[in-house]
């Protein structure tokens, strides 16, 4: 009864005319970004923290959240009409998106893709709803051997749920550790790897980093690859979308375990681009018909949809609860709530519940809003793709290079996302992951931290890690994950060998 009534209080918040104005203003731009090729949620998300600072906390959080969602949906539109995923969770809805849209029925693909991600994103947003309260209660008994286990299990995860190549995947990583190490040693004062340079004192700068490797880098690659925009047009009306809601049940089976598939990859976190091709090829081997997936069957489209949505709503709970950012973009929003003075975690909960209830309350109104706006608007935003890439490339990497400049004023920073631009591009081009090394530099110094705090405790022992049963299950947990990545990779060139 506690958390309906905290509930109803963030409805109060949520529903205020301010800030239901940021959320369609959110939704729109997230749309945009979602569109436009080279940008995406985390960037989109990154380039608008800068405008939040001077926001109250839950109108800020409210602002990124629904771009998130825009962004989201932005992906799903290029997906069916272009065949170009603008998100990379938005791959598998290519699959037998744009076959329906080529064969005539964009609008119904549009229309199924949107619904299927509306009831997915509604479930993520009623499990946050549900357990986030007991999670934090739960993690209120950790301390620094408990948390070192949960950031050890979340990088492992990763690995062992991330679908790519396991050594690539800690590469990543590593990168994103020694990134974090850069700057002022929270435990001895100490500098480490700045170089005497007076720049590198408060560390590589977050947001740069997010910005040259998900905006610059992945723009180089859409040069380089010579991107052309030949899409297939989409008449939308409300006739369609009801006459496409009314066949949704049908679909039940697969709408229902898409989004469970997409709720615990969300949490664990495996991230809304593995849940997305996981529940693509589960419904693809349960499927009475699977012959007709890759051809344009609608059930190609609820499955990533429905596991895309929910996994990046529930992406959020870790963070909130635990600390532990369930995907790049919660990284990024994580990294706002630090610059805004909140420290994510299961205290977020006890000392700023307006935040918690006015954020959760938002994405019930917000994803409403933006499935709206989306069926609305999909007409306009479909043509802006329709404009030359010569003209639309040059508007992104300036609206990069502004938003790296406009974190702190300096231009190291936008040489720092130049840099990082070139990194995102070769990361690409060598197929290796970006989110966990964005992943490592958020949570790095937390992770040492959590462990140098526990071998204090144990005088060096690293027993300490499995001393009782809850860090012991764990860390059993995190080590079983590292093993699978493992164990799948060679399965699947054994496959491949023969």
């Amino acid at each position: 009864m506690e958390q309906l009534s905290l509930l109803m209080h963030g409805f109060e918040t949520a529903l205020s005319f301010y800030n239901i104005a940021l959320m369609v203003g959110g939704v729109l731009l997230g749309i945009l970004v979602g569109v436009l090729p080279g940008l995406g949620a985390p960037n989109g998300v990154t380039l608008l923290l800068p405008l939040t600072f001077m926001m109250p906390p839950v109108s800020a959080i409210i602002l990124l959240s629904s771009m998130y969602w825009g962004a989201l949906f932005g992906g799903s539109t290029t997906s069916i009409l272009f065949n170009i995923p603008g998100e990379p969770s938005s791959v598998a809805t290519t699959f037998d998106g744009y076959p329906m849209a080529r064969d005539g029925d964009a609008a119904k693909a549009l229309a199924t893709a949107f619904l299927s991600a509306g009831f997915g994103a509604m479930a993520g947003v009623v499990v946050i709803t549900l357990i986030a309260g007991t999670i934090a209660d739960f993690a209120m008994q950790f301390s620094p051997p408990e948390y070192f286990a949960v950031y050890l299990l979340t990088f492992c995860s990763y690995v062992g749920m991330g679908g790519g190549v396991p050594l690539k995947t800690i590469a990543s990583l590593l990168i994103g550790l020694i990134l974090a190490t850069v700057g002022m040693d929270t435990v001895s004062g100490e500098m480490r790897l700045t170089y005497g340079t007076d720049v590198l004192v408060g560390g590589v700068s977050f947001l740069a980093a997010v910005v040259g490797l998900f905006g610059i880098g992945e723009l180089l690659v859409t040069v380089e690859e010579g991107l052309k925009f030949e899409g297939l047009k989409a008449r939308m009306s409300w006739r369609t979308v009801w006459e496409t809601a009314r066949t949704m049940p049908r679909h039940a089976v697969t709408l229902v375990r898409s989004t469970v598939i997409g709720c615990w990859m969300g949490i664990t976190p495996g991230g809304p681009t593995a849940a997305s091709f996981m529940s693509y090829g589960i419904a693809k081997r349960f499927s009475k018909n699977p012959e007709r997936f890759g051809k344009g069957t609608p059930e190609g489209v609820v499955a990533p949809e429905a596991a895309d949505h929910s996994a990046g709503v529930s992406a959020l709970l870790p963070m909130l609860a635990l600390g532990v950012p369930g995907s790049a973009t919660a990284a990024v929003m994580m990294g706002g709530l630090l610059i805004w003075g909140l420290q994510p975690g299961p205290m977020l909960f006890v000392e700023q519940k307006d935040f918690v209830w006015g954020l959760i309350s938002s994405m019930y109104v917000a994803n409403v809003v933006g499935v709206i706006l989306v069926l609305a608007t999909i007409p306009l935003f479909a043509s802006i793709l329709r404009a030359p890439f010569a003209v639309v490339g040059p508007v992104i990497i300036v609206v990069c290079l502004i938003g790296a400049y406009t974190i702190s004023g300096k231009m190291f920073d936008v040489y720092l996302a130049l840099g990082f631009g070139i990194l995102g591009y070769l990361f690409k081009k060598l197929d290796y992951p970006i989110a966990p090394l964005i992943l490592a530099m958020v949570l790095g110094d937390k992770a040492e931290d959590a462990f140098r705090q526990s071998m204090l405790m144990s005088g060096g022992n690293l027993s300490v890690f499995v001393g009782n049963g809850l860090v012991g299950t764990i860390t059993a947990l995190a080590l079983g994950l590292l093993l699978l990545g493992f164990v799948s990779a060679l399965r699947q060139r054994r496959n491949v060998t023969h």
